[in-house]
């Protein structure tokens, strides 16, 4: 199968994991710190995605023989950070099984691609970019108050993305490291390798908050955020799969692991691209192999997940929060273009944005529902046209 492996599938394919967990993955620990979960309880989340997506992965780049890459939801990582604090932990193991049951629906029922021509992405968008700036922005009174940390870390991702795009987070963490370790930041964390272990079940519990602040914007981002840009890498690099081949098993794979912690498995977009170029191998048709060497990779960070997690923890807050800042600083600038380019949609984007920035909860329900309930309301107010009657009409047109 793997035989004749050339340097640069084998290097795409590993690289292509190694961006997800020097960086993005840092959002997940962030938003089960800001939630207080257990090590135990994030070494199950780190698992089931890490299996989720190692498993869907090597399924669907050995079957279709396309080099499809698979990941857990950064932007729904996103999501968590300012859902997971208001709602109990089963109740949000609930969410992320209800979220992967609506896009499973949405899969095999064939409808994501006329769904997704009814929504306006632009509200998708200004939604997401509301959720983020809410944490971006701690990256200010951060750099404020820990300036020598936060500072060359922010200066080395800058620099970063003008000279080597794609390892620019991964060298603004090891910068971060490495002045914690000439500072003597590192602290020991007592017991953690005995309690950080493998998957942990969690019994879902169904609830309005659950819903409204978890499976609905999980849904949602995963969608519009993972699996529209994720099928337009595919099909731009030359490979033409049914959209509902994908998003029905992922969001199959995403339900069955959520009640031990899988947020949600999706089709990688950025980093996708590492494995579906040229840069890969020259043909085309032999690239899926690095699909499987990334699949391959997630399932040995599965079976470490434990571990990982015990050096994770290790790390001060100040390095996990503002690498996770700038790990969301790409995206938000994406989602802000896409969310106000649209002349048709602007306004009503920037009300959902303003909305989910505001963080506002009324009457249980969290910033992400009232944002989208708003940006919708306002979409319809502003594009509406009163009925002119036939006369009137007539008398126009006769002008």
């Amino acid at each position: 199968m793997l035989q004749k492996l050339p340097p640069s599938t084998l290097i795409a394919g590993v690289l292509t994991i190694a961006v997800g967990y020097t960086g993005p993955f840092l959002i997940i620990v962030h938003a089960a710190q800001q939630a207080g979960l257990s090590a135990g309880q994030l070494a199950s989340w780190m698992w089931a995605v890490s299996f989720g997506s190692g498993i869907a992965g090597l399924w669907l780049s050995w079957k279709w023989k396309m080099p499809i890459i698979t990941a857990w939801s950064t932007p729904g990582a996103a999501v968590l950070l300012a859902s997971l604090p208001s709602v109990s932990y089963p109740e949000a193991v609930g969410g992320f099984f209800l979220a992967g049951l609506a896009v499973w629906l949405i899969g095999i029922s064939g409808a994501f691609d006329a769904l997704m021509k009814r929504f306006p992405p632009a509200l998708a968008a200004a939604l997401l970019a509301g959720i983020l700036f809410r944490f971006v922005v701690e990256l200010v009174p951060a750099m404020r108050d820990q300036t020598a940390l936060v500072l060359p870390m922010a200066i080395a991702f800058f620099v970063g993305r003008r000279l080597w795009p794609r390892y620019a987070l991964m060298g603004s963490l090891l910068l971060g490291c490495g002045l914690l370790l000439l500072q003597g930041g590192f602290v020991a964390a007592p017991s953690l390798a005995t309690s950080a272990s493998g998957p942990l079940w969690t019994t879902p519990v169904f609830s309005l908050a659950g819903i409204s602040n978890i499976a609905l914007p999980l849904a949602l981002v995963a969608l519009t955020g993972q699996f529209l840009p994720g099928m337009a890498v595919l099909k731009n690099d030359g490979y033409d799969i049914p959209a509902k081949v994908p998003v029905s098993v992922l969001g199959g794979v995403s339900t069955l692991l959520a009640p031990f912690g899988c947020h949600g498995v999706v089709l990688a977009a950025i980093t996708a691209a590492m494995c579906t170029g040229a840069e890969a191998h020259p043909d085309r048709n032999q690239r899926w192999k690095a699909g499987m060497v990334a699949a391959v990779c997630y399932l040995l960070v599965a079976l470490l997940g434990g571990a990982l997690v015990a050096v994770l923890l290790i790390l001060p807050k100040a390095l996990v929060m503002a690498a996770a800042a700038l790990a969301l600083f790409g995206t938000l600038a994406s989602s802000l273009t896409a969310a106000l380019s649209n002349d048709t949609h602007r306004e009503a984007a920037l009300l959902t944005f303003v909305v989910a920035a505001s963080g506002v909860s009324i009457a249980g329900i969290g910033a992400p529902l009232w944002a989208l309930l708003a940006g919708v309301a306002a979409g319809l107010i502003l594009r509406w046209q009163p009925k002119v009657g036939r006369k009137q009409k007539a008398a126009a047109q006769a002008r």
